[in-house]
């Protein structure tokens, strides 16, 4: 026996009204719910960035201080926003006369005082929780010009705090910093950087 047409219109009206239900309903779920950020605030105390600087008798390492940082990530754009600032005048091989150099004619620390690295975009995931390897760029600032640079970066987040390492290269003199070779000594005209940062409490927000 086959059912009859009201029956029929019925369930086919109460089908409609729930699918509209469900769609609105999904609607009004997505627009309610917030991104989640990883928000990242460097402690210059465990913060170290060193610099090696090759040249033909030995090699030069140093090392400078961070001012402060933050970091905004964004996890479903994956948009990122925040800075470095680093204090050039903090500068030290534990050479005074090659520091003291290095301040007044290469980096002019009295001039510029500041480097700094601004992110603006990241190639890669960062997960909330555990390890991840990403690529940032953004805009390496230092002796009064700006840069675009992109460095890998190694992230690892922990419930109660965050861990981060680089290594990349800067070349100063192709950025028009002056070499500090002279006919004695030959120095490489790039100079590498590493950067271990630490901080407390990544603060995932909702």
């Amino acid at each position: 026996m086959s059912a009859s047409p009201n029956r029929n219109v019925g369930a086919a009206l109460l089908t409609r009204r729930l699918i509209s239900n469900l769609l609105a309903f999904l609607c009004c779920a997505a627009a309610a719910a917030p991104s989640q950020e990883l928000r990242l605030q460097f402690d210059p105390s465990k913060t170290t960035i060193a610099f090696t600087l090759g040249d033909i008798l030995h090699t030069v390492h140093g090392s400078f201080q961070l001012r402060s940082g933050d970091v905004d990530y964004k996890v479903a754009t994956k948009s990122v926003s925040g800075s470095l600032i680093v204090d050039a005048t903090s500068g030290q091989s534990g050479n005074h006369s090659r520091d003291r150099k290095m301040h007044k004619e290469i980096l002019e620390s009295n001039r510029y005082p500041v480097i700094s690295f601004r992110a603006d975009r990241v190639e890669g995931n960062v997960a909330s929780i555990g390890s991840s390897n990403v690529q940032v760029h953004g805009i390496f600032s230092i002796h009064g010009s700006d840069h675009e640079l992109t460095m890998p970066v190694r992230v690892d987040v922990f419930p109660d705090h965050w861990t981060a390492d680089t290594h990349f290269t800067i070349p100063y003199v192709k950025w028009g910093i002056k070499n500090p070779s002279t006919f004695v000594l030959r120095v490489s005209e790039s100079v590498e950087i590493d950067v271990h940062a630490s901080g407390a409490n990544p603060g995932i927000a909702h």
